[in-house]
């Protein structure tokens, strides 16, 4: 008999916690509207990612075809072999990964959730039981909910439109911040799944699949052309911030802030179908080809995602988080945890909107206070995990999730207490 799911157990406590509260507090009118309410969030959200899934996941696969994600994986074999062994270096699944921790740290959220779908897709074929979470897959998940993002431009720009007066302070501790949860829910990870050991099996089919893209990859190099075009690219990228530091004076001027991925996604996306075309493959045929799965994981995806909307929305209008807060701040304000900071850190792991909502309007009402740096730091080096759980997951089929939700929430608690540390140590 297999052992019941985590996940199972949050929804169903999430829920019928929520709508008792709901009862004690006379706030049902709120959850029958919340609860409707989430439900359609999750299927616009699903049908919105239509778009940037296709367009990513037909750009992956040019780069599968041409061999550049072959070439990426080989190159970082030994490290990633350390972190995910029962994968084989030149899997489609190891370079995905790779394509999305790159695209998580420069801040490109389009690109990296399609590129975290296509690597959790390709995970689930070598997972031994369909359905079922592997090791590898609980660990890539906790991997992007500690969030290692080196510049959190969404943040930033929320502080210099409120008028702080430096917005870009936060870009050390956040990263400090990320890069220590990113290591607690690795090292949780594996203590994890070695009291839940599931041995990963790859099919004669995955084998043929894996000696056809070595054999790509031998064939595809970084020819000085493709050097020329990344030189290129970062050239371009230089130029577009010189002049608008000319332009407007300063990097950060009232009211905006230049996003650097305004110009890395156009550039990164005429570089990328730039090397397939040098590789002779079509590449609006590949592309297009890749992009016929979008609509169908975005489809894939709806009943979890709705799920999962509807108890943290539920969780919300009930006022279960104000429950918790106050119970909880007695024993984090010895520490010096605020109040307002604390709902935060609650909320970011249920909501990206609701904590970025409320981390807008503790800046607003205080731009340079301790507390505004702490909740940006929080929100800067966080992730929205059970959004993550939903969406990666869905994509994948999987139901039973094993330890991925101690070990994804692992990061947001470390979260919580490395921001206060880190912001106090460079803030104040």
């Amino acid at each position: 008999m297999k052992k019941e799911s985590p996940i199972n157990i949050i929804f169903l406590f999430m829920v019928v916690v929520s709508v008792a509260v709901a009862g004690f507090n006379g706030k049902m009118p709120a959850l029958n509207t919340a609860i409707f309410d989430s439900a359609k969030s999750a299927v616009v959200l699903a049908i919105g990612l239509i778009g940037p899934m296709a367009l990513w996941l037909g750009v992956m696969l040019v780069l599968e075809k041409a061999g550049l994600l072959s070439i990426v994986a080989l190159k970082l074999q030994p490290v990633l072999n350390k972190l995910f062994p029962s994968i084989p270096a030149n899997h489609p699944a190891m370079s995905a990964i790779i394509m999305n921790l790159a695209a998580n740290m420069l801040g490109l959220g389009n690109a990296a959730t399609p590129m975290g779908i296509k690597a959790m897709q390709e995970m689930e074929k070598l997972a031994p039981e369909k359905g079922t979470a592997s090791d590898d897959m609980i660990l890539f998940l906790a991997i992007n909910t500690s969030s290692v993002t080196l510049l959190p431009l969404g943040v930033i720009t929320i502080r210099a439109s409120a008028g702080v007066t430096n917005p870009a302070s936060i870009i050390l501790p956040a990263i400090c911040t990320t890069i220590c949860t990113t290591i607690v829910a690795i090292c949780f990870t594996k203590f994890l799944s070695r009291k839940n050991k599931m041995l990963s099996v790859v099919s004669d089919e995955e084998i043929k699949r894996i000696d056809m893209l070595e054999k790509s990859a031998e064939k595809s190099t970084f020819s000085p052309i493709l050097t020329l075009l990344i030189l290129a690219i970062f050239a371009s990228l230089g130029y577009s911030i010189y002049n608008h530091i000319a332009t407007a004076g300063s990097l950060f001027t009232e009211g905006t802030f230049v996003s650097a991925t305004a110009y890395l996604i156009p550039l990164l996306l005429a570089g990328f179908l730039l090397f397939g075309a040098l590789h002779k493959k079509p590449v609006y045929e590949v592309l297009t080809e890749g992009a016929k799965g979008g609509f169908e994981t975005a489809v894939r995806m709806i009943p979890y995602m709705v799920a999962i909307f509807v108890a943290i929305g539920m969780v919300r209008a009930s006022g279960t988080l104000d429950i918790i807060n106050m119970a909880l701040a007695p024993a984090l304000n010895l520490i010096g945890m605020p109040t307002e900071a604390l709902s935060v850190g609650l909320m970011r792991p249920l909501s990206g909107s609701g904590s970025f909502a409320l981390m807008s309007e503790i800046i607003q009402n205080d731009p340079n206070s301790f507390v505004a740096n702490l909740v940006s730091v929080m929100q800067g080096s966080t992730e929205t995990t059970f959004y993550v759980l939903a969406v990666y997951f869905g994509a994948a089929g999987v139901i039973r999730t094993r330890y991925a939700v101690p070990a994804a929430l692992s990061s947001d608690v470390a979260g919580i207490f490395l921001s206060l540390f880190f912001t106090r140590l460079f803030l104040g």
